[in-house]
């Protein structure tokens, strides 16, 4: 497993004093990339043999937010490599060894010249340990979300600058963020589970479609011609503190 320490620092929390649900992504996204650029297999790595690790699906489970202050322990590992994939598990951790995020992720390689996935090779996945550490034990979730026929349409978001990243597309955590704009603000999301379907870009425009489910919501993020940039399923109550 790799671990880095953190805090949690008062721009990261929401108006109760716990660190949002995109401030867990980003933890999970950065511990990550630290992995990534410490046992060199990192950003500039990457772009030099025109390739990136792209995110399929996520699946988070919030036992509890952290709280503003709270010293906190991010932790990643992978367990499996399969054909272009690679499966990885996540948790944050109080300093006392408190589970309070679970969560698992799945990710394809991607030949960004040729435009298309590419089989992970030995040399993709040195250092990792080659998928050799056991699966976190979680209540797994399917892959894919199954999107209501029913739905309402909220305001659209025209993608800007700061929805951005280093692979110039949104963000993995941005869509997230768009999606829970839409929905209650006094929601505590203890799940949250995430299809990417492909990548937008500056300029775009995302259209959320919001439907209601006896678990909590599905809102799936559509480009103009009614097509997901990504589905992203939210439930649950988590724990206050």
């Amino acid at each position: 497993m790799y671990t880095f320490d953190s805090r949690v620092r008062y721009s990261e929390i929401d108006e109760y004093g716990k660190l949002t649900l995109t401030g867990v992504m980003n933890y999970l996204q950065d511990c990550s990339t630290f992995q990534s650029e410490d046992v060199g297999l990192g950003i500039s790595y990457l772009k030099n043999r025109n390739e990136a690790w792209w995110l399929s699906s996520w699946q988070i489970s919030v036992n509890r937010y952290p709280v503003y202050g709270e010293e906190i322990v991010i932790g990643t590992w992978p367990y499996d490599f399969k054909g272009f994939y690679g499966y990885r598990n996540f948790t944050i951790q109080s300093r006392t060894g408190e589970y309070l995020i679970k969560a698992d992720s799945v990710w394809f390689l991607f030949d960004t010249e040729k435009g298309r996935p590419i089989k992970v090779r030995p040399e993709d996945i040195r250092g990792y340990g080659a998928g050799s550490e056991e699966r976190l034990d979680m209540n797994y979730a399917p892959r894919k979300i199954e999107v209501p026929k029913d739905y309402q349409e909220a305001e659209p978001v025209i993608i800007g600058n700061h929805h951005i990243d280093t692979n110039h597309h949104v963000n993995n955590s941005k869509y997230v963020e768009i999606a829970r704009e839409v929905l209650p603000s006094e929601m505590d999301v203890a799940e949250l589970r995430v299809e990417y379907k492909k990548a937008a870009v500056f300029g775009d425009i995302v259209y959320p479609r919001v439907s209601r489910t006896e678990e909590g919501y599905i809102v799936s993020l559509c480009d103009d011609q009614e097509k997901a940039y990504a589905v992203v399923w939210l439930g649950g109550t988590a724990e206050r503190m």
